[in-house]
């Protein structure tokens, strides 16, 4: 015989139904993560510095500068990643450097012109742009903006937003399907 009372099941219940949508979320998020990432790879680095230095020469902290813009602020390579990498495409005779204005600009060589061209199209930048082009890409961000809203609700809505947000949720799930069963 169970010895709970009433609320103190609806409470088990409410927990339970919780938890479960959050183990789901964390499936989607997981499901997502290795097609919506914000991180970059070393090579990168690269890429963006020979695809900036192709429009102006530029010091070190302006190529950081730039390329945080250029990202919305999703990546800001530290200046222990921009240097030894501007270095080694010195070593390389891929860029040349002056002192200007107690600074060092760094700046395209004919041999570093020729790979800027190819790198301006691999830039995580332009590499986002044609991404959100293609339909494919928005579905996996999409779906990570929803789990992160649903955790969100989770941990400090009110049970009736709870509860408002699992109603809308399963609508939503019906509707997603009923666009599969369309075609």
């Amino acid at each position: 015989m169970n010895t709970q009372s009433i609320p103190e099941q609806a409470g088990n219940y409410t927990k339970l139904a919780a938890e479960t949508m959050m183990d789901a979320m964390s499936q989607l998020r997981t499901a997502f993560e290795g097609k919506v990432s914000t991180r970059v790879s070393r090579g990168d680095v690269r890429t963006a510095i020979l695809a900036l230095l192709a429009e102006q020469p530029m010091h070190g902290y302006q190529l950081i500068r730039e390329i945080e813009e250029r990202t919305d602020g999703r990546w800001k390579p530290s200046a222990g990643s921009v240097y030894p990498t501007l270095q080694l495409l010195a070593d390389e005779g891929l860029v040349t450097a002056e002192m200007s204005q107690d600074r060092k600009t760094y700046s395209l060589t004919e041999a570093g012109a020729e790979l800027a061209k190819e790198a301006a199209a691999e830039t995580p930048w332009a590499k986002e742009e044609a991404e959100q082009a293609a339909p494919a890409s928005l579905l996996p961000k999409a779906g990570m903006e929803l789990a992160q809203a649903v955790a969100q609700i989770n941990r400090s809505g009110t049970p009736e937003q709870k509860q408002q947000a699992k109603d809308l949720l399963d609508e939503t799930r019906r509707k997603i399907y009923s666009i599969l069963a369309q075609s």
